[in-house]
């Protein structure tokens, strides 16, 4: 059986951290900003931790390259 590839578009999205969740960044950052709160703005700079087990899981096996 070959190997896994890793899926190069969940690759450049997540990253797994040393506790091994699965981390992302948000959406809608990019464009039409003005209206966006500053508040909004501000918390979507933050990354965030994918926290449903089913979701982390099948990230993880994208990200699998054994």
């Amino acid at each position: 059986m070959p190997k896994m590839k890793t899926h190069k578009g969940a690759k450049k999205r997540f990253k797994v951290t040393a506790t091994g969740k699965v981390k992302r960044y948000h959406a809608f950052k990019s464009h039409i900003l003005t209206k966006k709160t500053s508040k909004r703005k501000r918390r979507l700079r933050r990354p965030d931790v994918i926290a449903t087990n089913g979701e982390t899981k099948r990230i993880k096996r994208l990200l699998l390259a054994s």
